[in-house]
């Protein structure tokens, strides 16, 4: 079973909703999940907020936090997270922003840096990944990391 497939039998299970906001990824975390047949129970949106404007207008991270921290950072994923998560008013929010190359690089925040972050109405978390390969590597691996982490948390292992 795949990690979308387990994820949709977990949150039909549980009767919750799920709402993704995407940068790197430019929606393929929501494409995973919405292949899977049924996910219209479960699945509510998919933002992908590829630039810093769409970030700012559609999932309310502050323009001020974007400037300071970097798009690419925990604290601009924590907000996409809740965001998303408020925007479409549903149990989970998960997002993620990165670097998946093979520009945009740099020393401090090199091709392969990912920001997972995942909210809910009781907590929110934040990963860093650094992911190996090419573009569309980094982005598969992304996606996947994405759906372990919502799976983890609603199977209430330790995130």
């Amino acid at each position: 079973m795949t990690s979308e497939e387990k994820l949709g039998v977990v949150l039909k299970q549980k009767g919750m909703r799920i709402a993704v906001a995407e940068s790197c990824t430019g929606g393929l975390v929501g494409g995973r999940i919405t292949g899977v047949p049924g996910s219209s129970d479960y699945f509510e949106a998919g933002m992908v907020t590829y630039s810093n404007r769409a970030k700012e207008l559609f999932l309310s991270v502050p323009h001020e936090v974007i400037a300071a921290k970097g798009s690419v950072s925990p604290e601009v994923a924590e907000l996409m997270a809740r965001g998303v998560r408020v925007a479409t008013g549903v149990d989970i929010g998960v997002a993620v922003t990165g670097i998946a190359g093979p520009g945009g690089g740099s020393p401090e925040k090199p091709v392969g840096l990912v920001y997972i972050g995942l909210a809910t109405p009781e907590a929110t978390i934040t990963r860093k990944y650094r992911f190996e390969g090419d573009r569309a590597a980094v982005r598969q691996q992304t996606s996947e990391e994405a759906l372990k982490l919502v799976l983890e948390v609603l199977e209430g292992r330790p995130a």
